[in-house]
């Protein structure tokens, strides 16, 4: 099977997206990893699939969006794609809105394109419930601070395995935020799977290494679920900054600066959505063979 695709990039978080509009091609799990592999298929930490609304969607929405990880996993949300996908609707003459109602397995958003080529994503509101994070708090107590609380998580089962400090929360999609002295130095590759294979995370976990610089600049690395470091995570940074926020570490709109490039966060508190708003390019469009793969 022969499709087209655009690769798109946010921040330096990478995309392969499709378009479904006229009709669902259809692919396996396998195929969406062979599409993300940097070897044998395009390359991307995830595909990005645009859909017409479905059939139980509310009014006024315009499209579905679908996200599939590098491992072939859907996902629920991915905040640096939701601005790409806005850019590749607007350039392929998807719609010639502004503004677009989209909806996501996390609900809906609502991507904006500005005046100056950025994106403003309205991710929602956050959720702190741990339930419906998911994460499992049994026998765990809440560690005060701020106007808020973390979480002590221990990484193992040895009597000298590390315990980390994390705040916990869902931007649609889990994260698990810790507040570290250096981002250049944290143990990202060490730690972040064993955070995100954490046994209290029932669906696995994103985990976020966020420095603060000042109350409005912070530095964050982010071990995605299903797709390891990535250069940005638009939902992570959604995250830390919410968290930061609440722990009493940050204003109310904060620069976030990855590997990638700097995404600017706005929160303005419980019951409030959470505005993203960054860059989105389109790097170049082609056509793949895509093996017939179970």
């Amino acid at each position: 099977m022969r499709i087209r695709f655009t690769k798109m990039q946010g921040a330096g978080n990478d995309f392969v997206v499709l378009d479904e509009t006229r009709g669902t091609l259809g692919l396996t799990a396998a195929q969406y990893r062979f599409l993300a592999d940097r070897h044998f298929g395009v390359g991307a930490d995830q595909i990005l699939t645009v859909r017409p609304p479905s059939k139980g969607a509310a009014e006024g929405v315009d499209f579905q969006y679908v996200i599939h990880n590098a491992d072939g996993g859907e996902v629920e949300q991915c905040g640096n794609g939701a601005r790409c996908f806005m850019r590749f609707v607007r350039e392929h003459h998807l719609t010639d809105k502004d503004t677009v109602r989209v909806e996501t397995l996390a609900g809906i958003i609502e991507p904006r394109m500005g005046e100056d080529g950025r994106v403003t994503v309205d991710m929602g509101p956050p959720i702190f419930e741990p339930a419906r994070v998911p994460f499992d708090t049994a026998g765990l107590d809440p560690q005060p601070t701020g106007s808020w609380h973390t979480w002590h998580l221990a990484l193992g089962t040895h009597a000298d395995s590390a315990i980390v400090s994390v705040a916990v929360l869902s931007m649609g999609n889990p994260h698990a935020v810790q507040v570290v002295d250096n981002v250049d130095t944290a143990p990202v590759a060490r730690q972040g799977p064993q955070i995100e294979h954490h046994p209290r995370f029932a669906q696995r976990v994103n985990a976020g290494f966020m420095q603060v610089v000042d109350r409005t600049h912070v530095r964050l690395r982010v071990f995605e679920r299903g797709a390891g470091e990535t250069l940005a995570c638009g939902t992570g940074a959604c995250a830390a900054v919410v968290a930061g926020i609440r722990l009493g570490l940050l204003e109310r709109r904060v620069d976030v600066q990855t590997h990638g490039g700097v995404l600017t966060i706005g929160w303005e508190g419980e019951g409030h959505p959470v505005l993203m708003t960054g860059p989105a390019t389109t790097v170049f469009e082609g056509d793949i063979e895509v093996p017939e793969l179970p």
